[in-house]
């Protein structure tokens, strides 16, 4: 096997596709840093209600991402054979299964903002605020699914660029109406934590409009007519839910998952919940690189299933491994040496919320090369080799037999600190790594689904 500095062919696929799914995915982060230091601005207790309020999104992001990440399956591997004719079909029924998924939490946000906001946590101020923020975002929903499925498509055909320059957009847009209505400049109202949702809504249309523009003029591959979206058989739409349904229940139990984390950090109280949201959001910004490298991974190795080059699927695959581990090194160490710096960022953070950011981020540090490896381990090797089973049960037995145990153990019965829960929570990452390496020397995960 040639590793993957002297390969060049992979190291110029790989640039190709992972720098602008990099790219997009910092931007993404980048709008959440924004979103979260304008907030910061306005205390805590709208800290915390936007960060909880948000954690139903989180869900609903995970499950369209459960359904795309599993569509992204099959539109890498046809277009490995340049099967655009089935393309089209698939593109049409991860539309239509995430503008579903849209419709249910847009009505549970819409309808019942405070059960949502109570189920977290239950002080009144943050309760109000959190469902203030919901019941205008959650305008946004479809709309984010839609498209959400035409970007993974996008990528998987290796047109990364277009939701690239589309994200950019939307983070200026978003940028600027969330400063002109949640501080109320230049003559618009004063709406605090409602002026994000706002801010928020707008941009998810402006990024569906260009979006749509972009690929009726440009990207024939997914520019389909209705009924290229919609001719479906029996058959193509059963082999089409066995394999993604796993996915979906990963990203959905995962998910639910990190939800439950939400609800055992806020049993903590008010400034551990804000400490979370601003050390996640820190955090995030640092893995859009791995993101970008686990998302190439499963494009590449779906690419050459699809095309029939299964030995060297399994090289890319061990090439990707190794990326991401030392990426997560690299990253860690700064995170682990600059919490101080990053935090520079946060002007307004009370001292118990600032000190309990601080040592939520160096932990999240110490085990973020576990968190990357497995992160391409699951969404990238699995996934794009089409073994969702065993990825699915890899990922959910983690999360449910130990990490969510482990959070509520660490909260309820041993009354620990938020930074030591989340030391806790942090072993379900190495014992997917136990698990999961084996599985990928056996080449048991490589399967044709097309």
């Amino acid at each position: 096997m040639i590793k993957f500095w002297q390969n060049k062919r992979f190291l110029k696929d790989m640039l190709i596709i992972a720098i602008p799914i990099a790219l997009q995915n910092l931007i993404t982060s980048s709008l959440n840093m924004v979103d979260t230091l304008m907030i910061s601005e306005l205390g805590k207790s709208s800290i915390a209600a936007v960060g909880l309020a948000n954690q139903l999104f989180f869900f609903y992001s995970l499950i369209i991402f459960g359904i795309n990440s599993g569509t992204s399956i099959f539109i890498s591997q046809y277009w490995g054979k340049k099967d655009t004719e089935n393309i089209k079909k698939v593109l049409g029924l991860s539309i239509t299964l995430s503008a579903i998924a849209g419709l249910f939490f847009t009505i549970i946000a819409l309808f019942f903002p405070e059960t949502v906001m109570r189920f977290f946590i239950k002080e009144p101020m943050v309760v109000k605020l959190g469902s203030d923020y919901l019941r205008i975002v959650s305008l946004s929903y479809i709309i984010t699914g839609v498209s959400f499925a035409y970007s993974i498509a996008s990528r998987s055909i290796g047109r990364p660029n277009m939701p690239m320059i589309v994200a950019g957009v939307s983070f200026i847009t978003n940028t600027i109406f969330n400063y002109l209505l949640i501080f109320g400049k230049f003559g618009f109202p004063v709406l605090g934590v409602k002026g994000a949702a706002y801010g928020t809504l707008i941009a998810r249309i402006v990024e569906i409009l260009l979006i749509l523009y972009f690929v009726y003029k440009d990207i024939e591959p997914l520019a389909a007519k209705l009924s290229e979206l919609t001719t479906w058989t029996k058959d193509f739409v059963k082999r089409y839910l066995i394999t993604i349904s796993p996915v979906i229940v990963n990203e959905a139990f995962w998910a639910l998952g990190q939800v439950m984390y939400s609800v055992a950090y806020a049993r903590i109280g008010e400034e551990a919940t804000a400490a979370v949201q601003v050390s996640s959001t820190i955090q995030n910004v640092f893995f859009v690189l791995v993101r970008g490298l686990a998302n190439a991974c499963t494009i590449m190795v779906g690419n050459k299933i699809g095309a029939g080059d299964e030995d060297e699927s399994y090289d890319y695959a061990i090439q990707f491994l190794a990326m991401s581990t030392v990426a997560g090194l690299v990253l860690g160490g700064i995170l682990v040496l600059t919490p101080d710096l990053t935090l520079k960022l946060f002007r307004n953070l009370d001292a118990d919320v600032y000190d309990l950011s601080k040592k939520l981020i160096m932990i999240g540090g110490m085990f973020y090369f576990i968190r990357t490896f497995n992160a391409t381990l699951i969404v990238g090797v699995l996934r794009g080799g089409g073994d969702t089973n065993f990825s699915m049960y890899l990922e959910m037995g983690a999360v449910w037999l130990i990490g969510v145990p482990l959070a509520f153990m660490g909260v309820l019965l041993f009354k620990m600190p938020v930074y030591m829960v989340f030391i806790l929570v942090s072993f379900e990452e190495i014992v997917k790594a136990i698990i999961g390496l084996p599985r990928i020397k056996s080449k048991r995960w490589i399967k044709n689904i097309t």
